[in-house]
């Protein structure tokens, strides 16, 4: 039995560690120089979302793997450094790092007549390399391909100032005794306008569409263990979004008195954003939230208010849109339609391919990964069957049927879990 792993980040750590333990013979492919995946600081010349500021969002206890805890000497929200070197121990006490090749992009994978799978992969030094595995699984995430807006606001192609994507961004100190417009209200973004602000002249904050901001913790207590705890489980899912809801307006109150738009939605209809700094700042007058971009001229921005500022840069925090080069088209989703993956990892009609760490749960997505990793491993190693593609094929429409009433329909929307239905549905496997 031969397995290739695509990514050692978390997910793909996950996924060779659960094998590994089953006698399974695992190569994992990784084209960075180290294992570690988002959390890793970009090399010189490497592009990569782990700006310095980035710190998790989700508590410790939560983030660590089952069997390799997060040490105590860390804090409550390690910084992106702090998660890197804890995959690197991980992936050293599990034995892993003679299992995975770094370095080495992968080309193409195709599925061949007899079921088997062909990963054609490039290491370093150029040499391609081709080899045969009975799976494969893509764990290489899906904050990868920049999304901008297309097109960007006109005067864009002449603007004076540097437009530029939350990727591509690494330290507040880079811009420092500028004007920097922030574009966004997703992690990212308020994590970048709250850094920013320590160091810009000004920063202002760009929002098209109100969002939830919560903060990390709630009565003391940090929001994901909240959601953890049997009290708060045992409430039925329009309770858990009343009683969140109550807290948010004692904790900050509304988002309009802060100069925000009030989301159009109920919490958890949406993605929500976490943080506890955005907030702060704004009312210490170090962010000023501005509407939509509209146009720009030269050196300024013009916004949909009718009011306008002068930019020396304007940092878009929009997302990512999943990308996935080395296989098929429209595997497994096509030109930004919905994910199509039965139990949010199965290709129904490729036999032998998984994806891990291809969802977006409300808190912490590790235990999630180690469940994903732990029934792979269990198919792989034939403890455990799946269903015929038609079986699978209703599964993937029920689901995506009861995201669309929830979310709407759309690529980012259909990798939405919540955490305790899902753990559970991979339990029962």
């Amino acid at each position: 039995m031969s397995v290739c792993v695509i990514g050692a980040g978390l997910s793909g750590l996950a996924a060779a560690h659960a094998l590994k333990a089953r006698g399974v013979d695992v190569v994992c492919l990784e084209k960075a120089p180290d294992v570690g995946g988002i959390w890793r600081q970009p090399e010189a010349g490497e592009r990569g979302p782990a700006y310095r500021a980035l710190h998790l969002n989700s508590a410790r206890q939560l983030t660590g793997y089952t069997d390799f805890p997060m040490p105590d000497s860390l804090p409550l929200y390690p910084r992106h450094s702090d998660v890197a070197a804890y995959l690197r121990s991980f992936a050293e006490w599990a034995t892993l790092l003679d299992r995975i090749e770094l370095r080495t992009k992968v080309l193409t994978v195709r599925q061949q007549v007899d079921g088997s799978w062909t990963v054609v992969s490039r290491d370093a030094e150029g040499a391609q390399r081709t080899r045969s595995f009975e799976h494969v699984i893509v764990a290489s995430g899906h904050n990868t391909r920049p999304a901008l807006p297309d097109p960007l606001p006109p005067g864009a192609d002449t603007s004076a100032g540097t437009i530029l994507h939350s990727m591509d961004y690494q330290d507040g100190a880079d811009f420092a005794g500028q004007r920097v417009v922030v574009v966004g209200l997703g992690a990212s973004a308020v994590d970048i306008a709250a850094d920013l602000s320590r160091h810009a002249a000004r920063t202002l904050l760009s929002v098209r569409r109100g969002l939830h901001i919560i903060p990390k913790q709630l009565f003391g207590i940090p929001v994901d263990l909240i959601a953890d705890a049997p009290w708060f489980t045992a409430m039925s899912f329009p309770e858990q979004r009343a009683w969140v809801e109550k807290a948010l307006l004692v904790a900050r109150g509304r988002l309009s008195d802060y100069g925000l738009p009030e989301p159009d939605h109920p919490v958890f209809s949406s993605a929500v954003t976490i943080s506890d700094e955005i907030l702060s700042r704004i009312r210490h007058g170090a962010v000023v939230p501005k509407p939509a971009i509209e146009a720009f001229d030269g050196g300024r921005v013009l916004f949909a208010d009718g009011t306008a500022e002068e930019a020396d840069a304007v940092v878009y925090c929009t997302g990512f849109r999943m990308s996935f080069p080395f296989l098929p088209a429209g595997c497994p989703a096509g030109d930004g339609g919905p994910v199509e993956l039965y139990r949010r990892v199965v290709a129904p009609d490729r036999p032998g391919l998984y994806f891990l760490g291809l969802i977006r749960p409300h808190g912490s997505i590790t235990r999630l990964v180690e469940a994903q990793a732990r029934w792979v491993a269990r198919l792989v190693a034939g403890e455990a069957s799946l269903p015929s593609a038609d079986v699978m094929r209703k599964e993937i429409a029920a689901y995506l049927s009861g995201i669309e009433e929830r979310y709407g329909r759309t690529e980012g929307t259909s990798i939405q879990v919540d955490v305790g239905a899902y753990l559970r549905e991979l339990q029962d496997a």
